[in-house]
């Protein structure tokens, strides 16, 4: 397996998962962009699993799950979050199973913490 390309699959994935994220908000489809940042999270820990294990990494989608996986570093307020985002990926294949409504001030702040994350994990690799 060539992990440096199994590497920039996941991470070239992951930008343009983030990118369409910020589109879909603009649009006013909430769920929907956050469900394309948690994805953009997932694959570029995916990237982080594939570098550590040099294996193609497991089809889940558990953020918190991925990052034990990767070994990476993190704070217990970044695991929180880690796992609480999980909700955005739920709540796009299950509409409605959310019990926190959404609304754009939240979903902002939401997907510009998953782009700092992003971008803090694209530099680690």
């Amino acid at each position: 397996m060539d992990i440096p390309k199994q590497i920039d699959y996941w991470r070239s994935g992951a930008e343009e998962d983030l990118a369409a994220s910020w589109s879909l908000l603009e649009k006013g489809h909430l769920r929907h962009a956050l469900f394309f940042a948690h994805l953009s999270l997932e694959k570029m820990l995916k990237a982080h699993v594939s570098k550590a294990t040099r294996k193609t990494p497991p089809k889940i989608h558990n953020l918190v799950r991925l990052a034990g996986i990767a070994k990476l570093r993190m704070s217990e307020p970044e695991l929180k979050t880690l796992r609480d985002f999980d909700r955005y990926q739920l709540e796009g294949r299950y509409p409605g199973t959310m019990k926190v409504p959404l609304n754009l001030r939240t979903a902002r702040s939401d997907l510009a913490w998953a782009e700092r994350t992003i971008k803090r994990l694209k530099k680690e690799l």
